[in-house]
């Protein structure tokens, strides 16, 4: 690819989703777009660059930008800040909260698992909570990662990878070698394609803002943009 070529795509990347990619990252092109490259029958990476790079072909593009975007996430991902959730966020919105109405966003959401982790532990609290209305509204950049997020169907690495025990015998199923997600738990979350650089307004306002693990992949001024337009979006009260 020339220096051209890649400049063209950083540009695109950071233009279209906020991507940086910087140049000693070149080689993340070929382990991410390899696949689409061999879905699309193009008989190399570079023949696919090429011929976006002549073309500038939107659904291509878009090809482009699904897999080079991350879409990596497991159950309770780091365990803390899902204790967070269950022992500080919501014993205070349930006090604080003039309407018993809490809506959370899981920005970034992949393949659904911190959104449903969320969901898991609000079931666990549903004394706590008779009465209330709860919205989970997962975005995502990638629509293929936002089907398997809705599916409910995990594999058994993926649900052995973070998930306490508890949450697996009381929330899941065996079918053949995966693991579905009860429907109910699945109900429970709203998935919409939505790209963190446009406007928030259209989400509405949350309580609850889990954006973890994908302000790394941009630039100072677009994780700032992001940031101070995220504020607009939330409640009194609100916790990111």
């Amino acid at each position: 690819m020339t220096p051209k070529d890649f400049n063209a795509l950083q540009e695109m990347l950071k233009t279209s989703s906020g991507l940086v990619l910087t140049e000693d990252k070149q080689y993340l092109l070929e382990s991410r777009l390899a696949p689409v490259a061999k879905k699309l029958k193009y008989d190399s990476v570079d023949l696919l660059l090429a011929d976006w790079t002549r073309t500038k072909e939107k659904t291509l593009q878009n090809h482009i930008i699904e897999a080079m975007t991350i879409n990596e996430s497991f159950f309770f991902r780091d365990k803390t800040p899902f204790d967070h959730f269950e022992n500080i966020m919501l014993p205070s919105l349930i006090k604080n909260k003039k309407t018993k109405h809490i809506r959370i966003w899981s920005g970034a959401a992949s393949t659904g698992q911190e959104a449903y982790s969320l969901s898991m532990i609000l079931k666990e609290q549903a004394h706590q909570l008779a009465g209330w209305r709860i919205e989970i509204i997962g975005t995502d950049l990638c629509s293929e990662a936002l089907e398997k997020a809705k599916s409910g169907l995990y594999s058994q690495f993926e649900v052995q990878r973070g998930m306490p025990v508890k949450y697996l015998v009381k929330n899941f199923k065996q079918v053949g070698s995966m693991w579905q997600l009860d429907s109910t738990i699945r109900s429970t979350v709203q998935y919409r394609q939505f790209n963190l650089m446009n406007s928030f307004a259209i989400l509405g306002r949350f309580d609850v803002i889990f954006l973890r693990n994908v302000l790394i992949y941009f630039g100072k001024e677009t994780k700032a943009d992001i940031l101070k337009r995220m504020e607009k979006q939330t409640n009194p009260g609100c916790f990111l």
